[in-house]
C-alpha cells in the first residue's frame, strides 16, 4: 500500500522537559524502520561524542547542534513514518518553558498527540505542578484542538518504579484529575506504560510488564481515528517558516488548515494582501497536484518576495481572502485563566498566539467574569484572575489575520502568554475588523 493510498495525519509530541518525548520519537523511528542503518551509526558516534549516550534516539529529532549540546528540544522537528494503515509526519515540540512558542505552533498543526510523562517519582509531579509543562501542554493541546491524546507514562525502567503497576496506576490517577480539568473525557486519552530508552511497549507489548494488557505505542498510534478534513470550507494555509532556496525561489511552508490548494489557483496572503498564483506544491520532497487539509507542505508562488510573506500569516483564495483586525479594530473571546500571578486588568498586553502567529494584544474591555468555584457571574468586572472564566475584547497592536471560531475553528482559538507562562486559552467569538 503506497502512503498516498493510506490516510495522513499530524502527530505531535508534548510533554515536560526531560521526560522522554525526543528518546521516545526516536527510538519509535528506529523501531519502525523510518530510519537508515547508517543514520542509526551516526547518531549513536554522535551521541558518544558529546558524551550523552542516553540521548542517542533522542538526536533523530533534535537536529540543531545547540540542541544537542543542551540535550533540549529548542525548535520544531519533522519526521515521517508509516504504520499499517496511515502514513504520518511527526511534530516533536519543545517542553523547556522558554520554547513554548515554538511547541504552540507544532500543537496547532497536529490532529492527535502522544504527551509523555515522565512515571519516575516526583518527575510525574513536577510536570503536573501549578508550573509544570505537562499541565501548561495538556491545555494547549485542547485548546488547539487536539481531540485524542496517547499519554505515554515513560521511564518505567526507572529503579523508583522498576515496571511496577502500582507506580503506573497512582501516576494515570494523578494525570486523570488534570485530563478532566482541561475538558477531556476518558474516552479521549489512552494510557500506555514505557520506556523510550529500553523500547517496552513502543512497538510491541512488553513482557517486563504483563500486567497490562492494552496497546504498544506504535498500535495505539495506528488506531488512532483520523479527523474530519474541512475540505468544503475556503482554503486556509497558516504560514509556518518561508525558506529561499536556490534555484526555486522562496518558498512558503505551512499546513492546510481548511479548504483545497491546488496547482494553478489565483490566492492571496494576509495581511501583506499579496496576490499570486501557485506554481507548484511539494511535500516530502513530492510534487502533487493539489493538498488537502491535514498536509503540510511547501509551496511555490509566482512573484512572491520575502516582504509579502512571513510566518503567522495565512494564504487563502483571492476572492476570499482570511479576516484581518486591524490596531483599530478588536476580537471578542471567551477564554479560561489558567494561571496569572496576580489579576488581569483592561491595559495589560501580553502576545496572543494563535495558529502560526504571535501578536501583542491589548485587553481593551473586560466584559464577564465567572468563578465555577464560587459560583459567582459578573458583568464588567475590574479584574480577570486565575481560575475564571471570562469574556474580553483585545485590540492587536499590529494586523492580526484571525477567524471567529464559528466560522474557522482551527484558526480561532488562541492562546495567552506573558512571562514564559501560558495565562489565557480561548476562543474568538467575534471580530471587528477596524479600520
Amino acid at each position: 500500500m503506497s502512503k498516498k493510498e493510506k490516510e495522513h495525519m499530524n502527530l505531535v509530541i508534548i510533554g515536560h522537559i526531560d521526560h522522554g518525548k525526543s528518546t521516545t520519537m526516536g527510538n519509535i523511528l528506529v523501531l519502525s524502520g523510518a530510519v537508515s542503518d547508517r543514520e542509526v551509526r551516526e547518531m549513536e558516534k554522535a551521541a558518544k561524542d558529546l558524551d550523552r549516550e542516553s540521548f542517542k534516539f533522542a538526536y533523530f529529532m533534535d537536529q540543531l547542534a545547540e540542541e544537542r549540546k543542551r540535550g533540549i528540544t529548542i525548535d520544531l522537528a519533522f519526521r515521517k513514518f508509516e504504520t499499517e494503515s496511515k502514513f504520518f509526519t511527526i511534530i516533536d515540540c519543545p517542553g523547556h518553558q522558554d520554547f513554548v512558542k515554538n511547541m504552540i505552533t507544532g500543537a496547532s498543526q497536529a490532529d492527535a498527540a502522544i504527551l509523555v510523562i515522565s512515571g519516575k517519582v516526583g518527575e510525574t509531579e513536577a510536570g503536573l505542578s501549578d508550573i509544570g509543562q505537562t499541565r501548561e501542554h495538556a491545555f494547549l493541546a485542547k485548546t488547539l484542538g487536539i481531540k485524542n491524546l496517547i499519554v505515554s507514562v515513560n521511564k518505567m525502567d526507572d529503579e523508583s518504579v522498576n515496571w511496577s503497576e502500582k507506580r503506573f496506576n497512582e501516576a494515570v490517577r494523578q494525570i486523570k484529575e488534570l485530563m478532566t480539568l482541561v475538558g477531556y473525557k476518558d474516552s479521549d486519552v489512552q494510557y500506555i506504560p514505557a520506556s523510550a530508552f529500553t523500547g517496552e511497549n513502543l512497538l510491541k507489548r512488553s513482557e517486563k510488564m504483563p500486567w497490562y494488557k492494552g496497546p504498544s505505542i506504535l498500535e495505539a498510534i495506528d488506531q488512532l481515528k483520523v479527523p474530519e478534513r474541512p475540505t468544503n470550507k475556503a482554503l486556509r494555509m497558516p504560514i509556518q517558516d518561508v525558506y529561499k532556496i536556490k534555484g526555486t525561489g522562496i518558498v512558503p511552508v505551512g499546513r492546510i488548515e481548511t479548504g483545497i490548494m491546488k496547482v494553478g489557483q489565483q490566492i492571496s496572503v494576509t495581511p501583506t494582501g499579496f496576490v499570486g498564483e501557485v506554481r507548484t506544491i511539494e511535500m516530502h520532497h513530492e510534487q502533487l497536484p493539489e493538498a488537502k487539509p491535514g498536509d503540510n507542505v511547501g509551496v511555490n508562488i509566482r512573484g512572491i518576495t520575502m516582504k509579502d510573506i512571513k510566518r503567522g500569516d495565512v494564504v487563502g483564495p483571492k476572492d476570499n481572502p482570511c479576516s484581518v483586525v486591524n490596531p483599530t479594530g478588536w476580537m471578542k473571546v471567551q477564554g479560561i485563566v489558567i494561571y496569572h500571578p496576580t489579576s488581569i486588568a483592561v491595559g495589560y498586553t501580553p502576545v496572543v498566539h494563535a495558529h502560526t502567529a504571535q501578536i501583542a494584544c491589548k485587553f481593551i474591555e473586560l466584559l464577564k467574569a465567572v468563578d465555577p468555584k464560587n459560583n459567582i457571574n459578573e458583568d464588567n468586572p475590574k479584574i480577570i484572575k486565575k481560575g475564571q472564566t471570562a469574556i474580553f475584547k483585545l485590540q492587536p497592536i499590529k494586523k492580526f489575520p484571525i477567524e471567529t471560531y464559528k466560522d474557522f475553528a482551527e484558526l480561532g482559538r488562541i492562546a495567552i502568554r506573558d512571562m514564559g507562562r501560558t495565562c489565557v486559552v480561548g476562543v474568538v467569538q467575534e471580530i471587528d475588523a477596524g479600520k
